[in-house]
């Protein structure tokens, strides 16, 4: 089963549609980094019978969803699922509210700015903002994926979404990581203790060994949880700085972001109580 599927807790294994399941797997294998993918990968990555993948490959391929390359027979994304990208994004308001805010962030801090909503276990961006006048720049980008229990987006979504749920994806981490799950666990639990503390989450190299951030939760007028990141090289972006001189700026703009949707910041009242 792909990780991705394990992270959907709202419905029961008995509510949902094996072939669809199936399907939309074979979907995520496909990123940035993986555009072409073979039958056999297809096989590998998903757990599923090579036969099958065959099938759902080719179903995909009449939507509209794949194509295939007739000289290697593998597979990439077709222009189909451009279309249902672009639906989810233009939904989005919040991408338009958010960008001239992350905008400012960026510049100001140097760092690289994201805005990301969880997909499965994974934190998916949907919004990306880099600073105007820096050389380094990350290949993170719109659509880009980051794991929960140790990327700053995933901690911070996870200290922002209520206590039953966190607790629920925590569980489906913990099987979905196996023998991994004990070396995760423990920047976890001290990244959640911290954002209840200050309102922000880090991954100081945790995620990837070049990279340290800070993200926030914030939470839109319907309820959905979201986190705004900032962070960029890790010699740039050690610790020291980024709790001096990134998360006053960092937990504004999610302030400012938050009052121009109609939203709100889910650690607040925390923080109010521990600083009144």
């Amino acid at each position: 089963m792909h990780a991705g599927d394990l992270g959907q807790t709202a419905l029961s294994k008995g509510d949902t549609v094996s072939a669809l399941e199936r399907g939309i797997a074979v979907l995520r294998c496909f990123s940035r980094t993986d555009r072409v993918l073979s039958n056999t990968e297809l096989s590998e990555r998903t757990g599923i019978p090579k036969p099958t993948v065959t099938r759902l490959a080719a179903t995909l391929v009449s939507l509209g969803l794949l194509r295939q390359n007739a000289a290697t027979e593998s597979f990439e994304l077709a222009a189909g699922v451009v279309s249902m990208a672009q639906a989810f994004l233009s939904g989005l308001d919040v991408r338009a509210r958010a960008r001239p805010h992350m905008q400012t962030l960026a510049d100001l801090t140097g760092g690289t700015v994201l805005l990301a909503v969880r997909d499965g276990l994974e934190m998916v961006l949907i919004e990306v903002s880099r600073p105007r006048m820096s050389m380094i720049s990350s290949t993170l980008d719109v659509g880009s994926r980051v794991p929960l229990p140790n990327s700053a987006l995933g901690r911070a979504y996870l200290a922002g979404v209520d206590e039953r749920e966190r607790a629920q994806l925590i569980e489906t981490l913990h099987l979905s990581r196996g023998s991994e799950w004990p070396r995760l666990l423990p920047g976890l639990d001290s990244a959640l203790a911290e954002a209840g503390r200050c309102g922000y989450a880090g991954s100081f190299g945790e995620w990837h060994r070049e990279i340290g951030s800070l993200a926030t939760p914030i939470q839109g007028p319907n309820g959905e949880v979201m986190a705004l990141n900032c962070g960029g090289p890790a010699f740039a972006f050690n610790a020291e700085k980024l709790h001096g001189e990134v998360a006053k700026p960092l937990l504004a703009t999610a302030a400012s972001i938050a009052q121009d949707i109609g939203g709100s910041l889910p650690l607040s009242q925390s923080l109010q109580r521990r600083n009144p």
